[in-house]
């Protein structure tokens, strides 16, 4: 990672080296920038602080030279782009890196206990220590945020300055320092003093989390964007900011969407067409289509113009029905409906080229094992491509409570890219039973224990939204609780038998009214992505056993009967019988953060076996 260069004198780390010369702070892998470490995120190298500069800017944009491109057309439609870039890699080869700012600007010197602007200390050059007491300056561990995205240093001085008059409303009219210091009583706010040279009373931290604590200040977000720089004028915002932890995992949220090359996109054939295809959407005619593309490529289109035909007609199939603007959910449902579509019918290796990434095929055994069990349609997908996208991302609310609307754009101008990654791997594709499923679903008992769950859910969505009423439904069904809990057992019973460790399989989840799969995939940039173990897995004969010893293993937990029986579990009550010792995953193989889970629903309870879908295979 890399500061801006600086645009006046520099005095010390928060202003870089020219240019030329660069200063380094540590370093990212590319996917981190992507999931972690993504613009507008906080990202703590040894002691000091930095927040990830925008996309675009006179000096804090990325180096395109080290972001190549990737391209995957059906993604960068979804989300108005022509194309994606990797981050820039941060390694000792690259020249540049990510682009970072100091933030938060305020800190400490733990020796004389000032307080006040990084700057203000008068530290050395490339250094951040506090030039009269030469120990490393601590940054400030709170900083505030809003819903709209803004950040924002915490206001220490009318914190301190609330009790001596509310009508001081400039920091430093006093005329004082501000001080910070803990007593070591305690790791509580309350250990944590405030205080200012003028004489006003000594305040603690304790109170200053409490969702009014900044209003009953009379203070209100100033819009502040510190990813964008200082030059980029503040939002005009009339929200409450909070008070957070600096590290909290609520002060940045990524908004990822990613997509599998399918065919007839999954060759890389239409690549060199990736910037004209708006373009030539709009066009009625073969001939338009062929005009336009020998007016742009003067030595012919790369692409024969029966195959663009072919990629445009497939382009308009996904096109959501019956909507006359559809919302960036239909289009992304409409997205998933096409991989299920293809991920049902295949696409056998021996009639494509080495250039295709993605290879489905049915197995060679016999899948009649599987029809106990209310398992159909198994496939092997031998070779997959996955693009991951950052979006957007979020601050206090969850991604996935909020819309378009509420999502911090991640540079200030319209930018025809965004920062993605792109893992190849392979899979296993199932299926279940419509009509055992459909039967299942009706049972009252089953839709009893999903309504407590979506219930808990949505109002956990609503109450963490800045307007409840512009929240997307919860997505909790019993098809979807259903899927999703089978796809956490598979996982966690292939890193025991086939030996791959759980954070490197993946889910994916294909839960509607027409649609009841599960894609469980490897899709890592490590050795662990496409060795042929998972493959191998989907075998009929292989499957099954694999099914009846996750069943079974998942029939009891180390912590049950607590677990069984629990009325709610999870944030906000949005699991029942669900917990680490039993089917929860590492963060990064979960499509939905460990939430709407309930292995009940696989294998029933103690008062009610037969609710579980597979009950009966425990009975085998």
């Amino acid at each position: 990672m890399t500061p801006p260069p600086a645009r006046r004198r520099r005095t010390g780390a928060e202003r870089s080296a020219p240019a030329r010369n660069l200063l380094r702070r540590g370093s990212v892998r590319r996917a981190q920038a992507i999931t972690t470490y993504g613009v507008g995120s906080l990202v703590a190298v040894d002691q000091e602080s930095f927040i990830v500069s925008g996309l675009d800017g006179a000096d804090e944009h990325w180096s395109l030279d080290e972001s190549p491109r990737i391209h995957e057309r059906r993604l960068a439609r979804l989300l108005g782009v022509q194309h994606f870039r990797l981050p820039p890699a941060s390694d000792d080869s690259s020249r540049d890196g990510l682009r970072v700012r100091r933030f938060p600007l305020m800190h400490s010197c733990p020796e004389c206990d000032d307080l006040r602007r990084h700057r203000d200390f008068n530290p050395p050059p490339g250094r951040s220590v506090c030039g009269t007491c030469e120990v490393d300056l601590v940054p400030s561990r709170f900083v505030i945020a809003c819903e709209a995205g803004h950040l924002d240093e915490f206001p220490y001085w009318h914190w301190v300055h609330r009790a001596a008059g509310r009508g001081i409303t400039t920091a430093g009219q006093c005329g004082g320092t501000l001080k910070l210091r803990s007593t070591g009583r305690s790791s509580s706010l309350r250990s944590i003093l405030v205080s200012c040279t003028c004489g006003v009373p000594e305040a603690s931290m304790e109170g200053s989390f409490r969702k009014r604590a900044l209003k009953d200040l009379g203070l209100r977000c100033r819009g502040t964007r510190p990813w964008l720089g200082t030059s980029v004028p503040a939002h005009t915002c009339a929200l409450t900011p909070r008070t957070l932890q600096r590290g909290s995992s609520t002060v940045w949220q990524p908004v990822l969407k990613s997509a599998l090359s399918i065919p007839p996109w999954s060759d890389g054939r239409a690549d060199p067409l990736a910037e004209h295809w708006d373009r030539l959407r709009r066009l009625n005619s073969r001939e338009e289509v062929e005009m336009i593309l020998n007016y742009v490529f003067e030595g012919g289109s790369p692409v024969p113009i029966d195959e663009v035909m072919t990629l445009l007609d497939a382009e308009r199939e996904e096109d959501p029905n019956g909507e006359d603007t559809p919302t960036f959910d239909h289009r992304y449902r409409a997205l998933r409906n096409k991989e299920y579509e293809r991920l049902r019918s295949g696409n056998d290796e021996r009639e494509h080229s080495r250039n295709e990434q993605f290879i489905c095929e049915t197995p060679l055994g016999d899948s009649t094992a599987l029809h106990p069990l209310g398992v159909t349609g198994p496939m092997l997908v031998k070779k997959l491509r996955e693009v991951r996208a950052l979006k957007a991302f979020t601050r206090l609310t969850d991604p996935d409570s909020t819309t378009e609307s509420n999502e911090v754009p991640l540079s200030d101008s319209d930018m025809r890219w965004l920062p993605a990654m792109e893992v190849h791997g392979e899979g296993v594709f199932l299926r279940l039973d419509e009509d055992r499923l459909g039967s299942w679903e009706k049972a009252p008992a089953v839709a009893a224990r999903v309504e407590r769950m979506r219930s808990a859910h949505q109002r956990t969505l609503d109450q963490r939204a800045a307007d409840a009423s512009r929240v997307a439904p919860s997505p909790a069904t019993p098809r979807m609780v259903l899927l999703h809990t089978l796809a956490h057992v598979l996982i966690n019973e292939w890193s025991l038998e086939a030996g791959y460790p759980a954070a490197a399989l993946r889910e994916r989840l294909y839960a509607a009214d027409d649609m009841a799969g599960i894609l469980v995939y490897t899709a890592t940039s490590d050795s662990a992505g496409s060795l042929g173990g998972l493959v191998a897995q989907g075998e009929p004969d292989n499957l099954a056993r694999t099914l009846h010893s996750a069943v079974h293993r998942t029939s009891w937990c180390s912590s049950d009967p607590l677990c069984v029986e629990s009325e709610a579990s999870g944030t906000g009550g949005t699991n029942l019988a669900a917990c680490h010792a039993c089917v929860m995953l590492p963060e990064t193989s979960c499509e939905h953060n460990n939430i709407l889970l309930d292995r009940a629903l696989l294998v029933g309870t103690p008062e009610d076996p037969h609710l579980g879908f597979f009950a009966d295979a425990l009975e085998q």
